[in-house]
């Protein structure tokens, strides 16, 4: 059986390391969220003909778009800050966590990993649906294995 897609949730923590965590689900308005795994590969070739390949890392990223922006909403607040701002730097770090919503629910709690990210406002503005902040999250690989309750939306590391 497959796993319906609403089932891995993103949670983004819209404090940004300012006092305790405010985590909103990303979603609401998006069709897709797919955080891209862009590997660090080198290829070597021998003057035997023989090629070796190897994958030592990778740069992760996901987009945000569109987001529409939602008065009083914490995320809102935080991406216009950025913008008014013009915020750089640690001013940008926050977490993210990845929720599996498909596994076994542990008094009311999921397996989640959380992770360190910067987040880049692309643009805002937007069209007549209303005010966008598109934004891209950069994963910095820094991660903590844990649970995650939707219902309190707290993490709790292993």
């Amino acid at each position: 059986m497959k796993i319906e897609r609403k089932y891995m949730a993103h949670y983004l923590n819209a404090a940004f390391g300012s006092g305790e965590a405010s985590y909103t689900r990303l979603g609401s308005d998006l069709e897709e969220y797919s955080p891209e795994l862009t590997a660090n590969v080198e290829k070597k070739s021998n003057i035997v003909g023989e090629t070796t390949v190897t994958i030592n890392g990778y740069q992760k990223q996901g987009e945000v778009s569109p987001y529409y922006a939602e008065p009083g909403a914490p995320l809102f607040e935080r991406l216009q800050a950025i913008i008014d701002g013009d915020l750089v730097l640690d001013d940008l770090k926050t977490d993210i966590v990845e929720v599996k919503l498909w596994d076994k629910d542990t008094a009311g709690a999921y397996p989640a990993v959380r992770e360190e990210c910067y987040i880049e406002v692309v643009s805002y503005g937007g069209d007549t649906t209303g005010y966008q902040i598109p934004f891209n999250v950069h994963y910095t690989g820094v991660k903590t294995k844990g649970t995650f309750d939707p219902a309190a939306k707290k993490f709790t590391q292993a």
